[in-house]
């Protein structure tokens, strides 16, 4: 699962053509995007996400910080603030609950991503859409297969 949000996290796509930065903290806000959105499907189907698979995630990102020389009181401190990040992403992404379409929220998305000025703009309006397009396209996958599946997503 991991290594799957990293390789849809460093999509040349949101370096070269939106432009975001190439840092840290934007490969984990893109990982959480993919996530949230893996989780929205599972529950717009009925289903509940797996708890490993939450678990696996923090697992490899903790051990990424202490390869990246974090202490321990660092590291713990990092992971609960992600762990906020990621649970605000999931409950605000969708701006309209109670469709099973998935619109992204603006106001979260320019918290995370200081790229983005306003909604209208080309490079927001093509992250916008590369979302709802990855959204479509795991939507139509069987939940079995779904994050593996999601790799092969060409936006």
């Amino acid at each position: 699962m991991y290594n799957i949000l990293l390789t849809l996290a460093r999509n040349i796509f949101f370096y070269k053509n939106i432009k975001l930065k190439d840092n840290f903290e934007t490969r984990i806000y893109l990982m959480f995007i993919h996530f949230s959105i893996f989780m929205i499907i599972h529950k717009d189907k009925g289903k509940k996400f797996d708890q490993g698979q939450y678990d696996s995630l923090f697992d490899n990102i903790e051990y990424n910080l202490r390869e990246l020389g974090y202490g321990d009181v660092s590291v713990n401190k990092k992971m609960k603030d992600l762990n906020k990040i990621l649970y605000d992403i999931l409950i605000k992404i969708r701006l309209e609950l109670k469709s099973e379409k998935i619109t992204i929220n603006f106001k979260l998305i320019s918290k995370y991503f200081e790229e983005f000025s306003h909604e209208e703009s080309s490079n927001y309006k093509e992250f916008e859409g590369y979302f709802v397009n990855f959204y479509n396209y795991c939507s139509k996958l069987a939940l079995d297969n779904m994050v593996k599946e999601s790799i092969n997503f060409r936006n």
